[in-house]
């Protein structure tokens, strides 16, 4: 089996990740509970030890069916979640004849290392972004932008692909996915819990029932802590959502400059797509297993990936690339005004394809590998420049 990375940080970026998921599954019964609590504070006025232990009571009950719940939700996003992502960010499957220098790029790095080539998809946005889906074998896929395409040379590509492979092979894509699952269930019951709370709360009258006048007055308190118990499971699950994604950008970086042998284009890479990865209309949950999210978070507290310079900082250090710092790319060329025809070597016209390089000949790429293709002219009626031989001295 190839290696990836440093095995250590992988197992260990497993078993912390597994360790999350499992609190994450912990937060819905967490909701269970909270939702309980104000059952028995809308329906009898106690004092708020004994509703505490009427929720429980009632969460014991409650947990084979909240259990199934949450099973079932689990495995209806196991069979329709690569349909939803797709349908969100238009996302189609292509195959060799469709994309040949896309497609030959991954087989070439899952030839080399061994690995079952996922399927490859294209979605069509200008953004300059990739990420990889799936929870097995058969569902792993990996979508690239066009605009990534179009702006990066195949070093580039190249790396990108490097990066989402690293996902795959480490289990970060299935873990993401599954966290992501979780986190739904949670945010699901508690926006179904504030809209019944904020929405029928004055339909419900306190009080009615058992307790004694002497055990009144502990619906109030535990209505607030059922409240503060449904926001913090919330939070908590939104923070450890970010933070399994977060955490493994470095090792995807680093099991990119692995499988490619070449820092130096991860680098370019992510400095390319900095600040040109947002997906119009993808949800946050897509933009989560992107190469890059430019959205960012309330005092990094809430930001899915390491900062860009964070990231090409620890490749200088740790793979000896070198950071050419912040690119300026030129304006894309796949504008309708730019689609025509052009001069061939041949002396003939064909179509121009803005926005790829050329399939024969020169790259046409500058000193950053832009992708962009030039017109090129007939050498017989270029004039000579200072190094032609048919220059006079």
């Amino acid at each position: 089996m190839a290696a990836y990375g440093l095995y250590s940080h992988i197992q260990s970026n497993r078993r912390r990740s597994i360790a999350l998921l499992i609190g994450l599954f912990f937060l819905v019964y967490v909701m269970v509970f909270a939702g309980a609590l104000v059952g028995e504070a809308m329906t009898r006025d106690a004092p708020l030890d004994w509703l505490i232990a009427a929720a429980m009571r009632d969460l014991a009950a409650a947990l084979p069916f909240a259990t199934i719940g949450a099973i079932v939700w689990m495995l209806i996003a196991y069979k329709f979640h690569q349909a939803m992502i797709d349908a969100i960010t238009g996302g189609r499957e292509v195959s060799r004849r469709d994309e040949p220098r896309l497609y030959n790029l991954l087989e070439n790095l899952c030839i080399s290392r061994g690995i079952p080539m996922p399927k490859l998809k294209v979605m069509d946005e200008g953004a300059l972004n990739a990420f990889a889906t799936g929870l097995n074998q058969k569902q792993y896929s990996i979508t690239v932008t066009t605009g990534l395409l179009e702006r990066l040379d195949d070093p580039e590509v190249e790396a990108v692909l490097g990066h989402e492979l690293t996902h795959i092979r480490n289990g970060d894509v299935r873990m993401l996915v599954i966290a992501v699952i979780i986190a739904g269930v949670v945010s699901f019951f508690a926006e179904m819990f504030f809209r019944l709370l904020f929405n029928w709360g004055g339909g419900f009258r306190m009080g009615r029932g058992r307790g004694d006048g002497d055990r009144k007055g502990g619906a109030g308190a535990a209505i607030l802590i059922a409240i503060v118990l449904i926001a913090l499971a919330w939070l908590l699950s939104i923070v450890i959502r970010l933070a399994l994604s977060r955490s493994r950008e470095f090792l995807a970086d680093a099991g990119s400059v692995e499988l490619t042998k070449n820092p130096n284009a991860m680098i370019s890479a992510l400095r390319k797509i900095e600040g040109r990865g947002e997906l119009p209309g993808a949800t946050s949950a897509v933009m989560e297993m992107c190469v890059d999210n430019p959205r960012e978070g309330f005092a990094d507290l809430f930001a899915t990936h390491p900062s860009v310079d964070r990231r090409v900082a620890a490749l200088v250090e740790f793979a000896g690339g070198h950071d050419p710092g912040p690119l300026a790319l030129p304006e894309p060329t796949g504008s309708e005004e730019q689609v025509g025809e052009q001069p061939s070597d041949e002396g003939g016209d064909k179509p121009f394809l803005p926005g790829r390089p050329p399939l024969e000949g020169g790259d046409g790429s500058g000193p950053w590998g832009s992708a962009a293709p030039r017109p090129r002219s007939n050498s017989a009626d270029a004039a000579p420049g200072p190094w032609d031989p048919r220059r006079g001295n």
